[in-house]
């Protein structure tokens, strides 16, 4: 007997994994499992994707569906790892509980890098891998180095062509080849949930806005994002709009949207506020919004690509500036929506709907970037940022990169080229130690 089992933690995610078994991306198997995971703060107060308007539209792929937070309480399932030596014991308990006996495992999972979907991987030790990418993170390196022992069994990476032409470096230290969900699959799924949703408004052609609760994730403070909040609806009054809808990011607190109808008022602009748990993409079908506003968000570029809307970015270049350290996974989302997306200041570019860079030249930003990010996991793409940086490196472009990393990393921009030797020069560093410790010492 073989038996699939599919991790997800959103519904986008279980969409993806949906178009993915629709256009026969997976092999034939006698069972398919769902395996959801909650990774909100507090999972008690935050709903499941399974219980989530849409999803009964997708339920019918899978077998069954089994609850990972339910397997590990009370653990939270992002913050807890299998002891190496309790491994062999989770597997005969998940085998027991999910009634797998003897069956061959396969495994589909989602950021592998990281808790839940690694434990898992650990506790099938000798299930097969696919890795699955529903956003813009698939475009970038990996975010941790990655125990052989899982990534030599990861067989392939699934992702949507969310931004044609550019080539994920997502587990390519491992040549893992990344593999297309076909788009037609994924927008006939994403046309199954067009209907879900009760309570949805009744709005016609809005300007959408897209929040996304970044300061949960620390790189901005609340009052900064309710700024950002602000910053997106005056751009979409700017360009004309005096209808917007705004759907906040579903475990957002109440006190973002309140702001920003403090300023709908002022402005005087009608605004409605979203408060089902639906995707955007459901809204795209239902409003057919005229513009598009948001900061990052993966959203966007289904906007752009998947429904030819028109799309505006906003607050990329703070974040560019905030987030830390330079190897934050969310740099490369947030590099390539800012090079590729118009600002709501470029009135022409975004209702031509105009691409930034083409994807040759996204593409050498993008390892650029990946590169000064994850050195060590990929130092072969040394070359190229070397390339890039002394052939691309100007006021515009700086914005991407940080002079602090550079110099360390002994990359063009860094330092004067007829210094660059010293970042990798073994004298200078112990020197440059010496001086640290001396420094430390003397303060004590």
């Amino acid at each position: 007997m073989s038996t699939q089992i599919f991790m997800a933690s959103t519904l986008y995610g279980a969409a993806t994994l949906a178009a993915a078994l629709d256009a026969g991306c997976f092999a034939a198997a006698d069972r398919r499992i769902l395996l959801v995971s909650n990774n909100a703060a507090t999972p008690e107060t935050t709903p499941s994707l399974d219980a989530m308007p849409g999803f009964e539209r997708l339920r019918g792929r899978f077998d069954d569906v089994v609850s990972w937070n339910e397997a590990v309480f009370p653990f939270h399932p992002a913050g807890w790892a299998p002891r190496v030596d309790d491994v062999p014991m989770w597997e005969r308990y998940l085998r027991l509980a999910w009634g797998l006996g003897d069956d061959d495992v396969s495994l589909a999972v989602e950021s592998i890098q990281v808790q839940p979907a690694l434990g898992v991987a650990q506790i099938f030790p000798d299930a097969p891998l696919t890795v699955y990418a529903d956003g813009l993170m698939s475009y970038g390196p990996t975010r941790n180095k990655l125990d052989p022992l899982v990534g030599t069994r990861v067989e392939r990476l699934l992702h949507l062509d969310l931004v044609p032409g550019l080539t994920p470096l997502l587990l390519t230290e491992f040549s893992v080849p990344p593999e297309l969900v076909p788009t037609p699959a994924f927008a006939a799924v994403l046309a199954e949930l067009a209907g879900t949703g009760d309570g949805l408004p009744d709005v016609e052609e809005p300007a959408l806005l897209l929040g996304q609760y970044l300061s949960a994730l620390g790189i901005l403070s609340a009052e900064e994002e309710e700024d950002l909040h602000v910053r997106m609806l005056t751009g979409a009054v700017g360009l004309g709009h005096t209808r917007v809808v705004f759907k906040p990011h579903p475990t957002a607190p109440a006190r973002f949207t309140r702001t920003l109808e403090e300023e709908a008022e002022r402005l005087g602009v009608a605004l409605t506020v979203v408060d089902t748990p639906v995707l955007a993409e459901v809204l795209y079908q239902r409003m057919r919004p005229a513009l598009v506003v948001g900061c990052f968000s993966t959203a966007l570029l289904t906007a752009s690509e998947l429904y030819g809307l028109p799309v505006a970015r906003v607050g990329t270049g703070t974040l560019l500036e905030r987030l830390t350290p330079y190897e934050n996974s969310n740099r490369v989302p947030v590099t390539i929506v800012d090079a590729l997306l118009p600002g709501p200041d470029d009135a022409e570019a975004v209702a031509e709907r105009r691409r930034g860079l083409d994807a040759r030249a996204l593409g050498a930003l993008v390892r650029a970037v990946g590169h000064a990010m994850q050195p060590k996991i990929l130092p072969e793409l040394r070359p190229d940022a070397e390339e890039y940086l002394r052939r691309e490196l100007d006021a515009h472009t700086w914005r991407y990169f940080k002079k602090r990393r550079l110099t360390s990393l002994g990359l063009p921009g860094g330092i004067p080229a007829r210094l660059a030797f010293l970042p990798r020069n073994s004298a200078a560093r112990k020197v440059v130690r010496r001086a640290r410790a001396m420094r430390r010492s003397v303060k004590r």
